[in-house]
């Protein structure tokens, strides 16, 4: 809840989009806390929401997050619209509330951390999550 609201905890899930990959984490409101889970490399649009449909099924997010890809002086390029309308799908398919965060800079602290580079797309999700985070002012 936003500050000064009533602490129900919720459940978020984060999305990196992208077109050959898409990374999953879970958090939520008390923790603030991104969890990297999972990166869908499935190559259809069905098998990728097939997958996303388990996970939302196992986690129960109560509302979903996605990655919004912008040039670094915040212009929008061809991924914002493929992600906005991934995120507008989620919202179609699954019924929760979407909203985006921008993703400017998570790839890019990332990319210097070698430990990290094998579940690049998951991590990516995760800081979208404590990103998203700080932007609501979630307070438990």
């Amino acid at each position: 809840m936003p500050k000064g609201m009533g602490a129900k905890e919720l459940t978020v899930m984060a999305f990196d989009f992208g077109t050959k990959r898409i990374g999953v984490a879970v958090g939520n409101t008390v923790t603030q806390a991104g969890q990297p889970i999972k990166t869908i490399a499935e190559v259809s649009d069905d098998a990728r929401f097939k997958v996303i449909a388990g996970l939302l099924k196992e986690w129960q997010p109560n509302r979903l997050v996605v990655g919004m890809p912008c040039h670094p002086d915040g212009a929008e390029h061809e991924m914002s619209a493929k992600a906005r309308r991934f995120g507008n799908q989620l919202h179609g398919r699954f019924q929760l509330p979407v909203d985006w965060v921008d993703e400017r800079y998570t790839s890019a602290v990332l990319e210097g951390n070698s430990e990290m580079r094998d579940n690049l797309d998951a991590e990516s999700a995760a800081l979208i999550l404590e990103q998203y985070f700080l932007e609501k002012n979630w307070i438990s």
